[in-house]
Formats: structure tokens, C-alpha cells, sequence
């Protein structure tokens, strides 16, 4: 229960909503008990009318509620028994129609509050997914996420909707039937009440097996999701490989786990709630016996109407009581649930603004001063002891071999890492001391691996701008090289592009991912290897366009080829986390057997072949 404490403020939010759906709840189980006691005077007024026992009782108007008090000397006014029994019944009647009223009220408060929280909380929960920084989501699996914000969140609304109007239900209802049975015979309802604490003993005891059942199968329900979201992410290549039958038997064998733990918690069920029902069996039983050996015997003033309304009581008892089950497992599950989402809901991201940090205009100068960064997750060293300068406007290529660490520049300067020692700066300010949305809203990057979204193709150029004009759209797209393929689509820019742009070639992703990037027009521009999935001649086209876009810029391009046709500041050769050459592109050129003049040796020798 102490993972659910953390609702309090959601409680506290809606508290007009659920204070009054506590009182419409009291009021709807006020007006239900009112029913029995009605019941009680009817029949011990037609059988002394009628004489039809011989039994001597005396009838304690104290016994009675206010209100029934009231009712009844308004029925017992010089009527006949066929008319007592008429008022008697509409009288029932109405207070059912009460009854139902409040409970309608009862819903549309609890209930709808609950939905409120839902909503609520699965905002809390989304933002706080895109607080967290890259390493996070290495960490952690997709499906396992999507499993807290979809399932998780859903049963915790169903404690704070259904769970607590069943509570509030059951402790009315226990507590209003106890103290009228009390006021009508305190000796019948001793004898109704025993099988109440064994009933708590048992729900004591199998409540933590519930629990531990509970958090068991949302375990195996996010396995379950995340291996069925890799497979319909991968499906391509999945069926390249002819994989299909060893993934469908990866997702046999975790539905199977699922299975078997929601049959094991289906089979604790399956035991609870009957014993339940036959406890109030049992408390039935009772009521029958004892009442009618009481009546009979003609002790503790006990009367037919009083048998009638402690029998019409204990089946009222019956769900509530019935419920605490249910109630009890919806509980569980619930704080299973939430303590899966406190645990990542409590988790600070390492990235994060500083106390001092501000909004800072770029201008286009970076410092790297003895950068030494680490891969957490891994222990890969990236970078070791890097010192890079870059000028304003000036442009700059980043090359190496792979895992040189050339997309662990981009990364720093985006500060989806902190550097573990040195330090980055721009036009001389620590980047610690820089906004987050205030820096990354002032670079362009185009990432290595390309991401599109199932939107139109328009849409994904303007994600970072949501409210560019469609020129600007069309103008990024020219720059880009890609508007005349565009036009050639069926619906142009509102073409859709399906999920990851499965509907497009890697080099369109690739240039509505370098459009998406232009459209912001910021003074830093970061391409990680944007154009390895285009040809010669899209690539001489883009490079044409992208000449004069980059003029007064500071460009970053990261490549593993050279671009004879963009001409660069200076040229910067990685290996193992460390510059080995640096210069233009003739002074590389010049020396011997380097990195960079074998590299573009090779890349000679490809486009004559």
C-alpha cells in the first residue's frame, strides 16, 4: 500500500470530486438500509393485524431510523392492512429510486475522476520519458516502457476509480446494516458477525500472495510486449532471415510464462472469492437458524419482521463483503503496478539544466579542451584527452574508421552525455551553463541513423519548426534534393510515409532528415554521415545546394568518405578517440601513407571501377 501513498496528490487535485462521490456513495447505502426496517414494521403490522402468530413482541419505535420513524407514523394513520402494505411498498420503492439516483451521481464522480488521474498520470508518466537521457533508454527496452504507460497506469485508475467506491461501499454499508442490526437485536447479530473475522484472516493471508502473483505477470506482460514490438519493428528483417518460425517460438515461450502466471493468480481467485460467498452463506444460515430458535421460543423480542430484515441485511452484505476479494486483488495489482512506476518515475536524469544555466544566443564558436569521455553503459572510451577549436562560420570534416568516436562529437555537443573530464564550450560559455532546449534548438543535426515518423512527409521536414510555412518546407526540400522525387509522389508533401518511413528508399529518409535539419536555419549545423545511402549524382546535387546554405554557418560534417565538392576549413581524422591528422585538403594529401590520402586513394579507385 505505501507505493500507492504517492496518488495522494492526485486525491488532493480532484478532492471536490471524490468527497462528494464519498458522500453520494453513504447517502445511496443510507437510503438502501432504510428499505429493511420498512420491510420489518410491514410484516409485524400485517401478522398482528391478521393475528396470524400467537407470538408476543413489542415493537421499539427507538429501534427505527429518524426517518423511517417519521414514515411509518405517516403510513399508520387509520388505514387498512391492504393500504399500509401498498404506501409500504411505494414507499420501498421510492427509496430504491434514491438509492439508484445517488449511485449514478456516485459513478459519475469516482469514476470520473479516476479517468482524470489516468489522463493525468499518464502525462506525468510521458514527460518524464523525454526528460530522461540517452543512456536511459539504452538501458531499458521499448516494450517494457510502453508496458508502464499502457497496462501500469491502467490498473492503477482502477484503484482510484472502482477500488475506492468499492471501499467507501463497504465500509458505509458494513457500518449503517451493523448499527440498525445492533438497535434490533444484539444477540442475532453476534451470531451473523462470527464468520466476519475469519473472513479477515483469509483475506490477510492470500492478499500477499496476490501481490506477489501480481507484479510476477507485469513482469512477463512487458517481455511479452517488447518481444512482440521488436518483431513487427524488425519484420524485414526477420523474413530476410527466414526467421519466422525461431521468433514465433521466442513469443511462444513468453506468452507461455505469461500464461502460466495468470492462471496461477486466476487459480488463488478461483478459491478466494467462493470461500468468501460461503462465508456469507454461512452468516445467512445463521440468521435463519438462530432467529427462527429465537422466534419460536419466543426470546429477545424477536418477531418474523425482525428475521426479514436481518436476512434482507446480510444479502446486502453480500456484495460488499463479496467484493473485498476483488477489491482487495485490484489493490495488489495496483501497487504492483505503481511500484514499477515509482521506480522510474524516481530515476533523475544524469542530463539535466544546472542551477545557473541561461539562454544563450550561439554565435558558432566551439571549444573542445581536453575532452575524455566513456561510454557508461558499455566502458567504451570514445574520446581521449580531444582538443578541437572551431571558429565561427568555419567548416569542418570529421573523419576515421568506424567507432573512431566521430558520432561521439556530435553526441557531446548536443550534450546528450556530460564529458567526464575537460570541457566543451561555446563562444567561450561552459555548456553546462547553457539550457538544454536552448542548445539543441540552436543546432541543426542530422543524425546517423535516421528517424522518420508515420506522418506526411511534409510534417517530418517541419518537426522541428511545427509552424513553418509550406515555402520553407518546399525551400528545405529543394536544398535537400529532394523536391522533384516529392512532387512525383501521389499526394506530394501530404504523401504519408508509414512507420520509420518504410514506404520511402534509404536515401529519401536520409534527405527529408537533411530538409528536417535546414529548415531550423541555425548558425551550428551537425550532419553525422547523412548521405551514405545516396549516389554519386544525388550526392554532387545536394552538395551544389548545400555550398552556399553552409556560407555564413559553422558546419560539422561527420562522413567515413570525402566530399570533393564542399570545400572544408579543415579536415579532422579520428582514430581510436584521438585526432592523428589534421589540415586541409591538400596538406592530408601530402602526407605520406596517411590515413586520409589512403581513404581518398580508395574512394578513387571505387568510382573508376
Amino acid at each position: 500500500m505505501r507505493h500507492l501513498s504517492v496518488l495522494g496528490k492526485y486525491f488532493w487535485k480532484y478532492r471536490l470530486r471524490l468527497s462528494a462521490g464519498i458522500l453520494f456513495v453513504v447517502l445511496s447505502n443510507y437510503f438502501s438500509v432504510l428499505s429493511p426496517q420498512l420491510m420489518r414494521f410491514i410484516i409485524n403490522y400485517v401478522d398482528k393485524a391478521l393475528s396470524l402468530t400467537k407470538h408476543d413482541f413489542v415493537e421499539n419505535a427507538g429501534e427505527y431510523d429518524v426517518l423511517v420513524q417519521k414514515v411509518i407514523r405517516w403510513i399508520d394513520q387509520e388505514r387498512t392492512v391492504a393500504q399500509v402494505v401498498v404506501v409500504g411498498s411505494l414507499v420501498i420503492l421510492g427509496l430504491a429510486l434514491l438509492r439508484s439516483f445517488f449511485m449514478f451521481l456516485m459513478r459519475q464522480t469516482i469514476i470520473v475522476m479516476s479517468r482524470h488521474i489516468e489522463y493525468d498520470q499518464k502525462n506525468e508518466v510521458y514527460a518524464k520519458y523525454q526528460q530522461l537521457d540517452t543512456s536511459f533508454f539504452k538501458q531499458h527496452r521499448v516494450g517494457d516502457l510502453m508496458n508502464r504507460i499502457a497496462e501500469d497506469v491502467s490498473r492503477v485508475r482502477i484503484f482510484t476509480g472502482p477500488a475506492i467506491m468499492y471501499i467507501v461501499n463497504l465500509v458505509s454499508v458494513i457500518a449503517l446494516s451493523v448499527f440498525f442490526m445492533l438497535q434490533s437485536s444484539k444477540e442475532l447479530t453476534f451470531y451473523v458477525l462470527i464468520p466476519l473475522p475469519l473472513l479477515a484472516i483469509i483475506i490477510y493471508f492470500v492478499n500477499n500472495t496476490i501481490h506477489k502473483k501480481s507484479e510476477r505477470i507485469q513482469e512477463a506482460l512487458s517481455d511479452l510486449t517488447t518481444n512482440a514490438q521488436e518483431s513487427y519493428s524488425g519484420i524485414r528483417v526477420i523474413k530476410s532471415f527466414v526467421q519466422e518460425k525461431n521468433m514465433f517460438e521466442f513469443f511462444r515461450i513468453n506468452a507461455e510464462t505469461y500464461r502460466k502466471n495468470a492462471i496461477s493468480l486466476a487459480k488463488t481467485e478461483a478459491v478466494y472469492f467462493p470461500s468468501i460467498n460461503l462465508l456469507i452463506g454461512i452468516s445467512t444460515l445463521l440468521t435463519i437458524m438462530i432467529g427462527g430458535l429465537y422466534y419460536i421460543n419466543n426470546e429477545h423480542n424477536i418477531s418474523l419482521g425482525t428475521i426479514v430484515e436481518f436476512v434482507v441485511y446480510v444479502n446486502m452484505l453480500t456484495f460488499p463483503v463479496s467484493a473485498i476479494g476483488l477489491t482487495a486483488s485490484m489493490v495488489q495489482r495496483a501497487a504492483a503496478s505503481q511500484k514499477r512506476l515509482n521506480e522510474f518515475l524516481d530515476i533523475q536524469p544524469e542530463i539535466q539544466d544546472s542551477p545557473d544555466a541561461k539562454d544563450v544566443k550561439l554565435e558558432g564558436n566551439i571549444d573542445f579542451n581536453n575532452v575524455t569521455f566513456t561510454y557508461p553503459d558499455t566502458g567504451i572510451v570514445a574520446l581521449k584527452n580531444f582538443d578541437l577549436h572551431i571558429k565561427k562560420g568555419e567548416k569542418v570534416a570529421i573523419t576515421g574508421r568506424t567507432g573512431s568516436g566521430k558520432t561521439t562529437v556530435a553526441q557531446l555537443l548536443l550534450r546528450m552525455y556530460n564529458a567526464q573530464e575537460g570541457s566543451i564550450q561555446f563562444d567561450s560559455i561552459p555548456i553546462e551553463q547553457i539550457r538544454l532546449a536552448s542548445l539543441r534548438n540552436q543546432i541543426s543535426y542530422v543524425p546517423q541513423d535516421v528517424f522518420l515518423f508515420s506522418d506526411t512527409v511534409e510534417n517530418n521536414i517541419r518537426f522541428g519548426i511545427p509552424h513553418a510555412s509550406k515555402e520553407a518546407v518546399r525551400e528545405a526540400a529543394k536544398i535537400a534534393g529532394l523536391e522533384k522525387e516529392i512532387e512525383g509522389f501521389a499526394n506530394g508533401y501530404d504523401t504519408m510515409i508509414g512507420e520509420r518511413g518504410v514506404t520511402l528508399s534509404g536515401g529519401q529518409k536520409q534527405r527529408i532528415s537533411i530538409a528536417r535539419a535546414i529548415i531550423k536555419d541555425t548558425a551550428i549545423v551537425i550532419f553525422d554521415d547523412c548521405l551514405s545511402a545516396v549516389d554519386a549524382k544525388t550526392e554532387k546535387e545536394i552538395m551544389s545546394r548545400l555550398n552556399p546554405y553552409l556560407e555564413d554557418k559553422t558546419a560539422i560534417i561527420i562522413t567515413h568518405r570525402v566530399f570533393s565538392l564542399l570545400q572544408f576549413d579543415r579536415i579532422i581524422v579520428l582514430d581510436e578517440g584521438a585526432i592523428v591528422e589534421q589540415g586541409t585538403h591538400e596538406e592530408l594529401m601530402r602526407i605520406p601513407d596517411g590515413f586520409y590520402a589512403r581513404l581518398y586513394a580508395r574512394q578513387q579507385e571505387g568510382r573508376e571501377g
